[in-house]
């Protein structure tokens, strides 16, 4: 397996992020796609939207927010493993528009695909 990275929509693409994956379920506002470079769009591997809602990117909500989307994810093998093989062809970076770089659903995926 590769480097898996994960990245801001917001930052530049860059030669080094390899395959790039966006992997929230609604389209960042205020990027074109010519501006994101996305390789793949799996808004399916993303949180539910019940789930985002009540997330909101709220600090204390996170353990419970991981608990929750591993649950999810549980149910996404397939796409899981679409990712791993991804990695296996270089690297991979999953590519995300939340604010917070520490706490949001690529840091559970990037988790996922590594376990």
């Amino acid at each position: 397996m590769n480097e898996i990275r994960l990245k801001r929509i917001y930052d530049a693409p860059e030669e080094a992020d390899g395959f790039r994956v966006l992997v929230d379920r609604l389209w960042p506002r205020g990027v074109s796609k010519k501006q994101a470079a996305i390789d793949l769009w799996m808004k399916e591997v993303a949180p539910s939207t019940k789930l985002r809602k009540w997330f909101h990117h709220e600090s204390g909500r996170w353990e419970e927010f991981v608990k929750r989307y591993r649950e999810e994810l549980g149910h996404k093998g397939d796409l899981i493993d679409e990712l791993r093989v991804r990695s296996k062809d270089g690297p991979l970076t999953l590519v995300y528009s939340a604010r917070n770089e520490k706490q949001n659903q690529a840091v559970v995926l990037k988790s996922a695909i590594e376990g």
